[in-house]
C-alpha cells in the first residue's frame, strides 16, 4: 500500500489518501460478502426440520446411553430410520410418544428404569484376592472376575465411573452396586460399561425385580451364593396371577401380569427378589 501512495496518490491531500484506500477496501469487503453469501447459498446442506424437532424433545443429556455420539446425531439418525427412541430411556413418555407421532414409527417404548441383577455380594465366595489396579473391566480379564458367581457383580467401580450423575453407587456393607431412582436419568451408560451385564432395565411401572442373573442348577448356584436364585419355584406357586415362572433355572415375572403384592418376595428363600423403589 505504500508503493501505491507513492505513485498514485502523492499529489493528493492527507484526507484523500485516507478515505481513496478505504473506499477500495470497503468495496472488496461488500464483493466478497456477496460471493460468499451466494456460495454459502449454492453449496448450504439442507437440514431436515425434523431433526431440529426431534432434537428439542429429546432429554439433552448427551450421555450415550442410545449408543450414538450425543443427542445430535441419534435425532439425525431416527430420522434416517436408523434407530428407535425406545433406544433413550432419558427421554420421557411424553416425548417419545411425540417423535414417535411424528416420525410415523408408533415405536414410543415403555418407560424403564435400570436395576442391578445381582443379590450376591458379601454372600457370594471369591475365587481369589483382587490387588490389581482398575475396576470391573479391568478385573474381569484376570478368569472372568473375583467372584466364584460367573455373573456375580464384582462391586468394583466401573458403574460409578461412568454414571456422570452419581447415580450408580457401591453398597461396600452388602458388597455389590445398586442404581439410585432418584439420581438416575436412565441413560444406560453404566449398564452398556458393565461386564457382566447385570445393570437391566425393567418397567418403571414394576413394583419387583429378580436380583440374580445365574442360569445355573440351584445346587451349583447354592455352592457358592447363598443370596442366588436356585431355581426352586416358590415364588411361581405362590403367585396367584401366574405372572412368575422359572426359565432355564432363573424365576421370570411377567409385568403384564404382576400386580405387585409381594408373595414372592416373600417366599423367596433366597431373599433375591427385591423391590424396584425401596
Amino acid at each position: 500500500m505504500n508503493l501505491l501512495n507513492a505513485i498514485v496518490f502523492t499529489d493528493l491531500p492527507v484526507y484523500a489518501q485516507i478515505l481513496i484506500p478505504a473506499g477500495i477496501l470497503f468495496v472488496l469487503g461488500a464483493v466478497f460478502a456477496v460471493l460468499l453469501a451466494f456460495l454459502s447459498n449454492k453449496f448450504k446442506v439442507s437440514v431436515d426440520e425434523r431433526v431440529t424437532d426431534v432434537r428439542a424433545h429429546l432429554s439433552g443429556a448427551n450421555c450415550g446411553g442410545c449408543g450414538f455420539a450425543g443427542c445430535d446425531a441419534f435425532a439425525e439418525a431416527l430420522v434416517k430410520g436408523e434407530a428407535s427412541v425406545s433406544s433413550c430411556n432419558a427421554t420421557s413418555k411424553e416425548n417419545k410418544a411425540y417423535i414417535a407421532a411424528l416420525l410415523g414409527s408408533g415405536d414410543a417404548g415403555e418407560e424403564t428404569v435400570y436395576v442391578v441383577k445381582c443379590n450376591g455380594g458379601t454372600q457370594c465366595k471369591e475365587k481369589y484376592d483382587y490387588q490389581g489396579y482398575g475396576d470391573c473391566q479391568s478385573m474381569q480379564l484376570l478368569a472372568g472376575g473375583r467372584k466364584a458367581c460367573p455373573v456375580g457383580c464384582m462391586a468394583a467401580g466401573t458403574c460409578t465411573n461412568v454414571c456422570h450423575h452419581n447415580a450408580a453407587e457401591i453398597d461396600n456393607n452388602k458388597g455389590y452396586s445398586n442404581i439410585n431412582l432418584d439420581k438416575c436419568v436412565n441413560c444406560g451408560v453404566c449398564a452398556s460399561h458393565c461386564p457382566k451385564k447385570l445393570i437391566q432395565p425393567v418397567p418403571k411401572s414394576a413394583k419387583y425385580y429378580v436380583a440374580c442373573s445365574n442360569h445355573e442348577k440351584g445346587k451349583d448356584v447354592r455352592s457358592y451364593c447363598k443370596a442366588g436364585c436356585i431355581g426352586c419355584g416358590m415364588c411361581a406357586r405362590n403367585c396367584s396371577e401366574g405372572a412368575i415362572t422359572v426359565v432355564d433355572n432363573l424365576a421370570v415375572i411377567d409385568y403384564t401380569k404382576c400386580i405387585g403384592c409381594g408373595k414372592c418376595a416373600e417366599k423367596c428363600p433366597s431373599k433375591c427378589i427385591k423391590k424396584v423403589f425401596d
